[in-house]
């Protein structure tokens, strides 16, 4: 029977495979005295096993797909599971009290999980998640449940779930994975920022997909207009095929743009950039045209592990990216995490309000170790490259000076090591925070540059956290308040004689370009995949009517007259 979803186009295109679901297995069972002894401990061996078969294809496949360190995660779960430290008390416990494995099995993990995790040193707390993930996956076996991994799809599948962690996003073979859909989430979700580094469609926020769709349904990702049809029929199939067909045919007039550079109907020229999550992002960014990178999110070099990275290995791959662009502009964010973007092995303290609490840059300034480790590799690597850095989350310019001073002591620090690093760094500052934005004439002054992350300043300037869908018809891009607050950056800068990009979503919006242009933005930095239909956009726009729009805008009232007001003007 075929039915459709409705949800948010989260990253476009069209996607047509089998359904992947990719939800939490119940392992609950109730605990039972067993008659065979022996014949008990016997199974769960057995299940004991097939997990290190299996962990030992994952940990191999790992290897060849995400290197050695996300390897290095499996090795440590097989350690585990031949610890006769663990295996024996389950073992005895079958034998001497009669009970079933899986209750054995808890029990014993549970009371390891519990030591270790009270223990101060940060090794035994990380071989308490360790244990927590093999335990779940013995179990699993002892059950008959299947316990999922999104890094071993091995066949065409749109993925289903609840939400996706920006880790599991980062797991997905986009060979097989051609596309998601979530019950969660928003435009600017991370899942959602995702997928359209990885270019595969997505719809989120159906609210219902793991309710309706079961494994092996045909489904359609409509990524344009946000519809998800599931187990279709025949002419709903053959529809959407000649629809992609035709996406492809617009995405082949696009690429035409790809070595030009991005200019308005005058010939001035504004500077399209890519955000992107890891090194393996650039070749979409080539592939689109893009004139440098704008957000690099180095939180993804911490996600997805068992332990931080090591300053050799940030540094790696900071050069990979500055090296591969080519002495084009390469903006760095500094760790962001927090807010949705956790970090298990931190053991950070559970907040009421994360978005509003101990995350960016009031964490790495006070876990200052951290956040020393990361510029010296940043620093290392400046001289591969054309090399800019900002601080995310700054609300205050004594952040600003701190952050800048403790960069500036790691600089030290390498030079008498003899150390090569860039004398042409730029050091900048995410505007996300309306505090930032209304004293941005005062930042400017320090500053070299301005980012806006518009994802986040909307949500702090409306009050309404863009994850929660009840309120996300505050999620207003182009309301007066929020162009208002563009316009106060924009200016300060100028007025210094520095410059402004947007590295949030609207930055390749096609309702914020016109007015971004005609306020005077200098780069515009998005999805890799939004480049072309910008550039597309741009070279059709008039600097005068643009700031003649602009200026008109900012008197409107409401977010839909601004809308309104676009629409006319470039005939959308």
């Amino acid at each position: 029977m075929s039915s459709v979803l409705k949800g948010i186009a989260a990253s476009s295109g069209i996607a047509i495979a089998k359904a992947y679901r990719l939800v939490e297995p119940d392992l609950s069972f109730e605990q039972t005295k067993v008659e065979d002894a022996g014949q008990e401990v016997q199974r769960f061996q057995e299940a004991l096993q097939t997990s290190k078969n299996e962990l030992e294809v994952i940990r191999d496949r790992a290897k060849v797909e995400l290197g050695e360190d996300k390897a290095a995660i499996f090795e440590a779960h097989l350690l585990v599971l031949s610890d006769p430290e663990l295996v024996s008390p389950i073992e005895e416990k079958i034998n001497q009290e009669q009970v079933n494995a899986e209750a054995a099995l808890k029990e014993t993990a549970d009371m390891f999980v519990t030591m270790f995790e009270q223990m101060d040193n940060e090794y035994m707390k990380e071989r308490a998640a360790d244990i927590r993930d093999v335990t779940k996956r013995v179990l699993s076996h002892l059950l008959g449940v299947k316990v999922l991994n999104p890094s071993m799809i091995s066949e065409e599948v749109v993925v289903i779930a609840e939400d996706l962690t920006p880790s599991d996003t980062a797991q997905l073979n986009r060979e097989f994975v051609k596309g998601f859909t979530t019950n969660i989430g928003g435009r600017t979700s991370h899942s959602a920022i995702m997928a359209r580094s990885m270019e595969i469609p997505a719809v989120v926020g159906t609210k219902e997909a793991t309710e309706t769709i079961e494994n092996g349904d045909i489904i359609i990702v409509d990524g344009l207009n946000g519809e998800v049809h599931i187990n279709p029929s025949d002419d709903m199939i053959r529809k959407y095929e000649e629809e992609a067909a035709g996406f492809a045919d617009q995405k082949a007039e696009w690429a035409k743009l790809v070595d030009e550079k991005t200019v308005t109907a005058e010939g001035r020229h504004v500077e399209l950039a890519a955000n992107i999550g890891t090194p393996k992002d650039l070749e979409g960014v080539a592939n689109n045209g893009g004139e440098g990178i704008g957000l690099y999110r180095t939180e993804f070099l911490y996600m997805g592990r068992t332990e931080l990275p090591s300053e050799d290995e940030q540094f790696e791959s900071y050069k990979a990216v500055l090296e591969g662009m080519k002495d084009k502009p390469v903006v760095v964010r500094t760790l962001d995490i927090g807010g949705d973007k956790e970090l298990p092995y931190l053991n950070l303290p559970e907040e009421m309000n994360p978005f509003l609490g101990f995350r960016a840059i009031r964490l790495c300034l006070e876990q200052t170790d951290l956040f020393r480790t990361q510029l010296r590799a940043l620093l290392r690597a400046s001289s591969y490259g054309n090399l800019k850095i900002m601080f995310p989350m700054i609300s205050t310019l004594g952040e600003f000076r701190e952050a800048k001073s403790l960069l500036l002591k790691v600089k030290d620090e390498l030079a008498h090591e003899g150390i090569e690093v860039s004398d042409s760094i730029e050091i900048g500052i995410m505007v996300e925070i309306p505090s930032t934005a209304v004293m941005a004439d005062q930042f400017a002054k320090e500053v070299d540059f301005f980012s806006i992350g518009t994802n986040d300043l909307i949500q702090y300037t409306m009050a309404a956290d863009r994850m929660n869908e009840r309120v996300s018809y505050l999620y207003q891009p182009y309301n007066p308040a929020i162009l208002r607050l563009i316009k106060m950056v924009i200016d300060a800068s100028h007025k210094e004689g520095k410059w402004t990009g947007m590295c949030g979503e609207m930055a390749g919006d096609e309702i914020a370009i016109p007015i971004l242009l005609g306020l005077g933005l200098d780069e515009f930095s998005m999805s890799a995949t939004s480049i072309l239909p910008a550039r597309t956009q741009i070279k059709q726009l008039s600097d005068d009517k643009m700031k003649t729009l602009a200026e008109h805008v900012l008197t409107l009232s409401t977010n839909e007259e601004v809308i309104e007001a676009v629409k006319k003007e470039i005939n959308l």
